[in-house]
């Protein structure tokens, strides 16, 4: 039983598959360099405030994505009883089972007094940072999404210890697929990860700041049965034992985690549809909402049509003081405005181009993958030029090119994430109309 055969996704063909693996690795490589060039740049004392720009770019762009093209190669996604992070690597075990409505899963949680995560937003992100930080209590604090079934968590609940999120009992859930069951032949409804975050610190795989998780699963998973049943003594608890080889290995943050390998299967049936509320066709929209990696991806790429436009639109009305856009953009800009001052038709390109980038734009937020693979194409042209005229030396590169580079390093990154990539090849396509019925005593088709 697969994982990823459960998955909504289209087949995009031989093709597109290649074409995104090509995106997807053609940025990690980009990325790289660019974390190279950064390191070299902090080596010189006078710039030593980028040894936090490499920390940032190596942690964030390139060890996470070497991850990502590793895992996809080496690791077979079928299930194992373990979840993904982001990066592919592994992460919390699966521990727990449910047999039930989300109605009653989510009841008998709250019942039990755990509390639902808020979405990883960048409001709840702030708030969890400034919480952990000052030693205040956030109840709802988001966790960060790991993977199942190729897709994020259902939801998440939690508690919270010494009025601080930076300890917290915390649980993930996923719905099962139709007609999906565990290995045996067991069915299931949902399945659960529960875990706790002992404390703040790095991850040893990708350096990234996270919750480092403490070793013991299985106290947790124990805890959570525990806190169900004694608030609702007629759920029942079925335990597969060793349904996965007692292990000693870590998660996707480098934390050792330790279990006997059990899986608690706990039926909800007898409960009432007490859960919150689920409005009608709510998941529906959400996997409709463009997600946060398509949303940056379209900022870039309207950034760098009004960045074109910004140069262009002085000498389109016939401003021949270079020094505006020069202050505007940076003396790297110097070039392109006199070049956009002695010849017209550079200027008019250029405000054709920024045209185009907001149409791809609007395109790419409406799930166009014809306008993302073009958008990743002229940030890698672009990419492409910066590396030949390397040959001035890295030091030049940097000064001249640095923030360029990194915007469409950034901007691939984005637009060939797994997040955009499923979610441009699964937006529904306009089909032709089915053919009327012929009337009545007219010929049929001939056979």
């Amino acid at each position: 039983m697969t994982q990823r055969g459960t998955a909504a996704e289209p087949d995009g063909g031989p093709a597109a598959t290649a074409v995104d693996w090509a995106f997807f690795t053609f940025s990690g490589i980009g990325a790289a360099w660019f974390a190279v060039l950064l390191l070299e740049e902090s080596l010189q004392q006078r710039h030593i405030w980028f040894l936090v720009v490499f920390w940032a770019a190596l942690a964030y762009l390139v060890l996470p994505r070497l991850d990502r093209v590793l895992t996809q190669i080496f690791i077979p996604n079928y299930f194992m009883g373990r979840t993904r992070t982001n990066a592919g690597l592994f992460g919390d075990a699966v521990n727990l089972a449910f047999l039930g409505s989300e109605a009653q899963l989510r009841g008998a949680l709250e019942k039990a007094g755990w509390h639902l995560a808020d979405p990883v937003t960048l409001a709840s992100s702030w708030r969890i940072v400034s919480s952990t930080l000052l030693h205040r209590s956030y109840d709802h604090a988001p966790v960060s999404p790991l993977l199942l079934f190729d897709r994020q968590q259902d939801f998440a609940y939690e508690q919270e210890m010494h009025g601080n999120p930076r300890q917290r009992h915390h649980a993930r859930f996923w719905r099962c697929p139709e007609g999906w069951m565990l290995p045996g032949g067991i069915a299931a409804d949902w399945l659960g990860a529960a875990s706790f975050d002992r404390a703040v610190g790095l991850s040893l795989f990708t350096l990234q700041v996270t919750h480092r998780v403490g070793e013991n699963i299985d106290a947790e998973r124990d805890y959570l049965i525990d806190s169900i049943r004694d608030s609702s003594p007629e759920v029942s608890v079925e335990v597969i034992k060793n349904f996965s080889t007692g292990y000693h290995s870590r998660n996707g943050g480098g934390d050792s985690i330790v279990t006997d390998g059990d899986l608690p299967v706990a039926d909800l049936g007898n409960l009432p549809e007490t859960g919150p509320a689920v409005p009608a066709g709510a998941a529906a929209a959400r996997r409709e909402r463009p997600p946060a990696p398509v949303i940056f991806g379209t900022v870039l790429v309207l950034l760098r049509g009004f960045a074109a436009l910004a140069v262009a639109a002085p000498f389109l009305v016939h401003v021949t003081d270079v020094s505006l856009v020069i202050n505007l953009l940076g003396t790297q800009s110097r070039g392109l405005a006199e070049l956009g001052s002695a010849y017209a038709p550079t200027s008019v390109s250029l405000t054709v181009f920024a045209g185009v980038e907001t149409v791809l734009a609007v395109l790419i937020l409406r799930g166009s993958n014809f306008a993302r693979v073009t958008a990743m194409s002229l940030s890698s042209i672009a990419i492409a030029v910066q590396i030949a005229a390397v040959s001035a030396g890295p030091d030049a590169a940097l000064r001249t090119n640095l923030f360029g580079y990194a915007f469409d390093v950034l901007l691939i990154l984005a637009l060939s994430s797994d997040g955009a990539r499923i979610y441009a090849r699964s937006r529904p396509r306009r089909r032709r109309p089915p053919d009327p019925a012929p009337s009545a005593g007219a010929a049929g088709p001939p056979r």
